[in-house]
């Protein structure tokens, strides 16, 4: 069918969800070819080469999968994008919380049309996620592009995001128990595993932020907001001189040189297990000037030796000693100040595992793969004791740690 001048062919292509092992995935491959086409595997045939299916994005409707949705039927969903439907905004734009008339649930996500913006996340967000399914990300799933609107429909998350449940009004004692938090942590690790290492061209998100992190009524993470997102070769990296994402979040090589690669989103996601152990936010100018920055405070208190100093003091229950120094060091490795030294998505996947049950953690420490990734923790900030006066010792109780386990 003719669309403002574009054939579509429209074939759809179910995708099963991906296991919960960051290794073995079955790729998807996404291929971004002249003029805004996205071109995905498929069985497709008339106009095509052979086993694609091309969609313009994102100057016509029908972009060959999901649903379109219309105006109307996003407007009654929403009361009329009523403001007591919203649940979300930023510079975007605004969400919605939306009622469809199959009495599903939705979120709609208006976004702002300044200066072309709205066209460009648009783009960003269909490319990135349009058919991505993992239990761990928030699903896409349709759209609405009628005139100047740009609207993307999601799956509504009911249960709040991270940012709200860490630093709300929750109380003297937070509902997050030290193994919903792992659970978050983990099932996060997870989410961004499958957008570095199971998708071809993988996607780094660029702002991974507790704010971005849903939560369902399980207390399962669904990492959102693919706005700023990045789509790059397998062995890629992106260089800008416009640094998107979010301060207190940003890893140090992007923000000060315009590199960007998968990484950035380790880095961030570093930081995200700090907040989420801690309680506090990434950098907060109401405390002493020695605890301002998250990852300096929380190093100066390794340092120390007082690990257990870090803990959210709204945690019902304190986690063993061993139990917190393992996270810890998953923290420091991921914020490593050389971004080469920090481990890719699925070793940190791996490494949370192992920490879950001794069964895994001998598995995990079996693997001569994995012995390796052990050997670079402990290792982690030898070439980098100049960027701060705590890594080397910092490196010291990583190793010391690491001992105590094996004996």
């Amino acid at each position: 069918m003719a669309v403002t001048g574009s054939v579509i062919e429209r074939q759809a292509l179910l995708l099963p969800l991906e296991e919960e092992s960051p290794t073995g995935y079955n790729k998807i491959h996404v291929h971004i070819g002249k003029d805004n086409r996205i071109c995905y595997p498929g069985n497709g045939s008339g106009g095509g080469s052979g086993d694609q299916v091309a969609a313009v994005v994102p100057e016509v409707s029908h972009l060959g999968w999901g649903h379109w949705y219309t105006l109307r039927e996003l407007e009654v969903s929403t009361n009329g994008f009523s403001d007591d439907k919203v649940i979300g905004e930023g510079g975007y734009g605004i969400v919605y919380y939306g009622l469809l008339e199959d009495n599903s649930k939705v979120a709609v996500k208006n976004l702002l049309n300044n200066r072309g913006q709205a066209e460009r996340e648009f783009k960003v967000e269909v490319e990135a996620i349009g058919r991505v399914r993992h239990k761990n990300l928030v699903r896409l799933l349709g759209y609405c592009a009628e005139g100047a609107h740009r609207m993307l429909v999601y799956e509504y998350v009911n249960n709040g995001n991270l940012e709200q449940w860490l630093h709300g009004d929750v109380g003297p004692c937070s509902p997050l128990t030290w193994e919903i938090r792992m659970n978050i942590i983990l099932g996060t690790a997870k989410g961004l595993s499958y957008l570095h290492e199971g998708l071809e061209p993988k996607v780094v998100h660029r702002d991974i932020k507790s704010s971005n992190i849903l939560i369902d009524k399980h207390w399962n993470p669904k990492v959102s907001d693919f706005g700023l997102a990045k789509l790059l070769g397998s062995e890629s990296s992106y260089i800008t001189t416009r640094v998107m994402g979010t301060f207190g979040y940003v890893a140090p090589e992007y923000a000060s040189t315009g590199m960007l690669n998968e990484r950035s989103d380790v880095y961030s996601f570093g930081i995200l297990i700090m907040e989420v152990i801690s309680g506090r936010i990434p950098v907060d100018y109401s405390r002493p000037p020695e605890e301002v920055n998250l990852i300096e405070w929380l190093k100066k208190m390794v340092t120390n030796r007082n690990p257990e100093g870090v803990l959210d003091p709204k945690l019902p229950e304190k986690p063993t000693s061993r139990l917190l120094k393992r996270i810890l060091l998953v923290a420091l490795r991921c914020v490593d100040p050389n971004a080469q030294k920090r481990p890719k998505m699925g070793h940190v996947v791996h490494m949370l595992e192992a920490q879950e049950s001794p069964s895994k953690e001998d598995r995990y420490r079996a693997s001569p793969k994995n012995e390796l990734i052990e050997k670079q923790v402990t290792e982690s900030g030898d070439n980098s004791t100049n960027e701060t006066g705590v890594h080397t010792n910092e490196t010291r109780w990583q190793h010391q740690e690491f001992q105590k386990e094996k004996h």
